[in-house]
């Protein structure tokens, strides 16, 4: 399971360093895709081919211009990337463009993947989503899920 959070640097040949709590649930190669809410997410090479036969299981999705839309989102953006020996990967600059990332960046822990994000952003939605944990706990209680 990738949990957790932690701040890294990127360096000036777009380099950053994957935690090493990370590296031993994702192994040598991870794709990274626009994500969600101004971050990037990064995946296990197996949780990428879960996602993406998820995302075409359905013949119809073709027709469906939310569905091409999205699919073109995430699939098209995705870049398959190497982690090497020392646990550094290569940021492509239209990733980063994407997800506005600086010098210092965050990666949190979702439990099958991983989001990249600029510190600012982090904290600014971090704080944000801190000031109505106990309404969403209420609501996620209320759906069955809590």
């Amino acid at each position: 399971m990738i949990i957790g959070q932690y701040t890294h640097s990127i360096d000036d040949k777009n380099r950053l360093s994957l935690p090493a709590k990370f590296r031993q649930e994702m192994g040598k190669k991870v794709v990274i895709t626009p994500g969600l809410d101004s971050c990037l997410f990064i995946f296990t090479m197996k949780e990428w081919e879960k996602i993406s036969e998820r995302l075409s299981v359905n013949e119809s999705s073709i027709l469906q211009a939310d569905n091409r839309g999205f699919n073109r989102y995430l699939l098209g953006g995705a870049v398959e990337v190497e982690v090497d020996a020392v646990g550094r990967m290569l940021l492509p600059d239209h990733l980063r463009e994407r997800a506005k990332l600086k010098s210092k960046v965050v990666f949190i822990g979702v439990r099958d993947r991983a989001e990249l994000w600029d510190e600012a952003a982090w904290n600014t939605y971090r704080r944000s989503i801190e000031s109505k944990a106990g309404v969403l706990a209420e609501k996620l209680g209320q759906a069955g899920m809590l």
